[in-house]
């Protein structure tokens, strides 16, 4: 049982070592009271002649190398630079792991958020890309865990630490970043914005085939009955992280189905109709990017989720919904020169109440559209728009030397609608 005899050797072998080292630092009880890096060098020599004296004087203990080693573990968590620098120099050993977490001193260094000591300890030689025994977290995953973490994790890829790097599970930084947000607490944006402009792949997939839009599918999903104010601050994380990882090249239209944010947000066009305006608007495939509209049809989902919403809602909230699906089904009749509809393009309006007929002339539309050579006019809108891009198109369309005519044309008639952000 290696965790049992990994505790006892602390409490029965060097111990007793640790803690004198300890007091000689200046710590009396470790990991309740310290003194300052700063305060260990001004005017107290003594101190470095007391503890250099120290490790002389048990250098020849049987476990001289685990006491000195598991102190550097103890300096470095209260990021004591100058004693770490001592106890490096008598033979602390940067591999040794603690005996009950298994870290090694700059994974402790990093949970602690000491940027300084880490720097200290990969000049000294650590392992900057080291992991665990247990969970397999290197530094740099553990700094993108949390907000607090971010000095650290702008220290570690300054210094080199592999940003694509994966464990067992295929987990990289950018995804224990991603997968340790919850949009109401804890708010990684700047440790995955830091970590995109450091070259984190947005392809990078686990083994269980979680990828970088799988966390913020969850988050969404969340979102659902939970409390008002939250729901809010969970649309507003998942908003501002889907707009870093399209802009740096992250498909959310990719297959499968289940793994796409763009399938997401036209399944449920009525919760998330910013992010999905937002995904339309930053050329986000409406199908299928991999294999079409065979696969997947964003004008096919909008249409049934439309049904299936107005079936079970009142007349005033079923006009909100036909304009949202209105304008999401103009967002994609704008995103390209020719309407591509699945094969077999039905839609059941049996449950539609009072608003079939309009549901039902939506559906014509789009199949008279599909088999209808474009427009001039609707060339232009798309080349134009296209042009505009990315995200958002309505503040550039609106700065064009173009007639108010023209402008409404090319903000789809739908601004007041499409422009809401207050739900972000």
């Amino acid at each position: 049982m290696p965790f049992l005899h990994g505790f006892r050797r602390i409490i029965f072998e060097y111990q007793p070592l640790v803690d004198e080292i300890l007091a000689a630092v200046g710590i009396q009880e470790p990991g309740t009271s310290h003194e300052s890096s700063s305060s260990f060098l001004l005017g107290e020599s003594e101190k470095v002649l007391e503890l250099n004296e120290l490790l002389e004087r048990h250098c020849q203990c049987s476990y001289y190398k685990e006491g000195v080693s598991y102190s550097l573990m103890k300096v470095a968590e209260l990021g004591l630079i100058p004693p770490a620098k001592i106890l490096l120099q008598c033979g602390a050993d940067l591999s040794f792991e603690d005996p009950v977490t298994y870290y090694t001193a700059i994974h402790i260094a990093v949970l602690r958020n000491q940027p300084e000591m880490v720097e200290v300890l990969v000049q000294s030689g650590a392992d900057i890309n080291k992991r665990d025994r247990i969970h397999e977290s290197s530094p740099l995953d553990l700094a993108s865990e949390e907000p607090e973490r971010l000095p650290c994790l702008q220290r570690l890829l300054e210094l080199g630490a592999d940003v694509n790097a994966a464990d067992k599970n295929g987990k990289t930084a950018l995804l224990h970043a991603l997968a340790s947000s919850d949009g109401v607490q804890i708010h990684n944006i700047e440790n995955i914005r830091l970590l995109l402009e450091g070259g984190a792949d947005v392809k990078a997939t686990t083994k269980d085939y979680d990828t970088v839009f799988s966390c913020i599918i969850f988050l969404l999903g969340e979102t659902v009955g939970c409390d008002e104010e939250e729901a809010k601050m969970i649309n507003h994380f998942c908003f501002r992280v889907s707009q870093l990882l399209i802009a740096h090249g992250a498909n959310p239209s990719d297959c499968p189905s289940h793994e796409s944010l763009t399938h997401a947000c036209l399944k449920s066009f009525k919760l998330h109709f910013p992010l999905l305006r937002f995904l339309l608007e930053s050329g986000a495939s409406y199908n299928c990017s991999q294999h079409g509209p065979s696969c997947w049809s964003g004008f096919h989902i909008v249409l049934d989720r439309l049904c299936s919403y107005l079936g079970t809602c009142d007349d005033g909230d079923s006009m909100d919904l036909l304009q949202k699906a209105e304008c999401a089904l103009d967002l994609m009749i704008a995103q390209s020169s020719q309407v591509k509809l699945p094969r077999n393009f039905e839609i059941n309006t049996a449950g539609c109440s009072i608003h079939a007929d309009k549901v039902a002339a939506l559906h014509q539309s789009l199949k008279e559209l599909e088999h209808s050579p474009p427009t001039l006019k609707h060339l232009c809108r798309v080349f134009i728009r296209q042009k505009l891009r990315p995200w958002p198109v309505d503040v550039k369309v609106k700065a064009l030397p173009l007639p108010d005519r023209l402008k409404w044309y090319l903000l789809l008639n739908h601004s007041s609608i499409c422009s809401n952000e207050e739900d972000l």
